[in-house]
């Protein structure tokens, strides 16, 4: 069973009211007392039932960030960046990976708001913000994080990925490429439209240049491999002579498949680019050339914005932060 604070008071010849002071406001109390107190704590193995003092406070010491693939490195390093900032102020993120499925996604804000959490970082799985306004409403703030929000509803940290997506494809037009490919996912995902939308207007500034849009199920290695697969079984003339990948799990995928599989030369028959630059880009047989994402960063400011909005939210501040991508040139482009 339990230790309780009454077994501690009982053991130590104090109050309850005491042992309280003790652990939460130990300078009212007189020094030997507190001695006595912590020892017969230590003794006992009494352990405080923060959950129940914080959820009388009406908040706990936490943070909710719904991701849409915590297996993505991207968000991963988003995540590690929210927890520094929130460790700042003593506070602990709660991860829920809603793997882009709208339902799973209401179950986290659903349990989030159950945990009394200060406030929820979300990637949303979908355009619909009403349910995010319902949070909201309700008393807990929301901030759009890798998604910019719509009006001035909602704080939200992102990146501009329409020009993270003409510094892609321009990057590949400079160097003399002319049949394009983008390699991308489902239109429902914002950030894949928006670097479609960057490369296509690049390609529309190059008269004799063309864009062919493939578009897979979900941004992983094992799509971007399929789509590798189905690129490389064409006649060599109507393959792609470059290819800019939406992320830089498909990029990994897609020279998994046309390297390693078929023999097919990067950059040489096909030059390739990815999107996030992920610690693996570097890794891969043939370094990957990507945009890079301020990952850690985009955390540590969506944790920022969080802070300030619960206490000052009338205050003024830029409540809708976003980042520049920058281009980082590797051999799968350079040779």
């Amino acid at each position: 069973m339990a230790v309780s604070v009454r077994d501690v008071a009982a053991a130590a010849g104090v109050s309850v009211g005491t042992v309280s002071n003790v652990l939460n406001q130990p300078d009212k109390v007189a020094a030997t007392t507190v001695e006595r107190v912590q020892a017969v704590i230590a003794e006992l193995g009494f352990v405080r039932n923060d959950a129940a003092r914080q959820l009388r406070a009406g908040r706990s010491r936490s943070i909710g960030l719904v991701v849409p693939d915590a297996g993505n490195p991207f968000f991963a390093d988003v995540a590690r960046g929210a927890e520094a900032r929130a460790d700042e102020d003593a506070l602990a993120v709660l991860l829920g990976n809603s793997d882009e499925n709208p339902s799973r996604e209401d179950n986290y804000l659903d349990l989030f708001r159950e945990q009394r959490v200060n406030g929820v970082l979300i990637t949303p799985a979908s355009d619909d913000i009403d349910k995010l306004l319902r949070v909201q409403a309700a008393g807990t703030p929301v901030v759009l994080v890798d998604h910019e929000a719509p009006g001035a509803v909602f704080c939200s940290v992102s990146v501009d990925d329409d020009e993270g997506g003409f510094l892609a494809a321009q990057h590949l037009l400079r160097i003399g490429r002319r049949r394009l490919a983008f390699v991308g996912g489902p239109e429902s995902i914002a950030q894949v439209m928006n670097r479609l939308r960057g490369a296509q207007r690049a390609v529309d500034e190059v008269p004799d240049a063309t864009l062919e849009v493939l578009r897979m199920p979900a941004l992983t290695v094992l799509h971007g491999r399929a789509a590798g697969e189905e690129i490389a079984a064409r006649r060599e003339v109507d393959r792609p002579d470059a290819i800019f990948a939406a992320n830089d799990l498909l990029a990994v995928g897609l020279l998994q498949a046309l390297t390693m599989f078929h023999s097919l030369r990067v950059p040489d028959d096909i030059a390739l680019v990815g999107y996030d630059d992920i610690d693996f880009a570097t890794a891969t047989v043939v370094p990957l050339t990507s945009v890079r994402q301020p990952a850690q960063l985009i955390g540590r400011t969506a944790v920022e914005l969080l802070l300030r909005s619960i206490s000052d939210p009338d205050g003024e501040y830029e409540r809708r932060v976003r980042f520049r991508p920058e281009l980082i040139v590797r051999q799968s482009t350079a040779g």
